[in-house]
């Protein structure tokens, strides 16, 4: 049996071993505070306000870690979050409530797809099916029942389209407040107009609904900037060596020694 959760030859590990993939982080952080028990049990459970970006490193080193990572290592991982996510609930939420969490993985799955297919290439059906399939074998060892996930991919983007139209899934005061930290994290000490490319990134790369209700401005500027950004970087991504353009390196078996021994109030 195989040390790794996902084979050498997965298109899990092909799609997600491209860095520019952490374009969609913000697209992605965006989405789940959308959902409005996320937003409050991100507020209330974490320190995102103080740290906002951190969240989206965790998560890029738990996926890192579950996909490229031996099994113990991406087992300790999903048992630390698990451990974590059971000592997070309000009055109207659970971190473990099988509904959020599909919610929260939906968000991963698509952002991932949204940026290697906008950055790097386009994938054919099949290639996307499988990629969704795969998903599914991560979102069990999060405590996903089978039977909550979307049978096909194409129902998979009817559910979040769903979600988002069913007013399910909407944009409220709290996430409009923890949004603007996303887009312009005060934690970084940087001057607003350095995260003008990365506000422009993320927006063009939101679903329209939710763009409009976090009230982002995505103008005609703000639009062809993103445009040029899709002509430009997958001609770039093209071209740049894999010691730069990937992680880890293809055919590199790689084992991580990544802590996740997460405190709840950091989560």
């Amino acid at each position: 049996m195989t040390d790794l959760l996902y084979p050498e030859d997965s298109i899990t590990r092909r799609i997600n071993r491209e860095n520019v993939l952490l374009l969609s982080g913000g697209r992605a952080l965006l989405m789940q505070l959308a959902h409005p028990m996320v937003a409050q049990g991100v507020d209330e459970h974490s320190d995102f306000r103080e740290h906002p970006m951190r969240r989206l490193r965790r998560t890029v080193r738990l996926i890192m870690a579950i996909i490229y990572g031996d099994r113990e290592t991406t087992m300790n991982a999903i048992r630390a979050v698990n451990r974590v996510h059971a000592g997070v609930r309000g009055r109207s939420y659970r971190a473990l409530d099988p509904d959020l969490l599909l919610w929260v993985q939906a968000t991963l799955v698509d952002s991932a797809l949204m940026a290697y297919e906008t950055f790097v290439a386009r994938l054919d059906p099949d290639e996307r099916e499988a990629f969704y399939q795969e998903s599914k074998i991560g979102g069990e060892l999060f405590g996903i029942p089978p039977d909550r996930f979307p049978a096909t991919f194409a129902d998979f983007k009817d559910y979040i389209e769903s979600q988002m139209s069913s007013g399910a899934v909407h944009v409220s005061p709290l996430a409009r407040e923890l949004g603007r930290l996303v887009l312009r994290p005060r934690a970084l000490r940087m001057p607003g107009p350095v995260f003008i490319p990365w506000q422009i990134v993320t927006t063009g790369l939101l679903p329209p609904a939710l763009r409009e209700q976090y009230g982002l401005r995505y103008g005609r500027r703000e639009e062809r900037f993103f445009h040029l950004l899709v002509i430009a970087l997958p001609k770039l991504v093209a071209v740049t060596p894999p010691v730069l353009r990937v992680w880890p390196l293809p055919g590199r078996n790689v084992k991580l020694a990544a802590d996740f021994t997460i405190s709840a109030s950091g989560k």
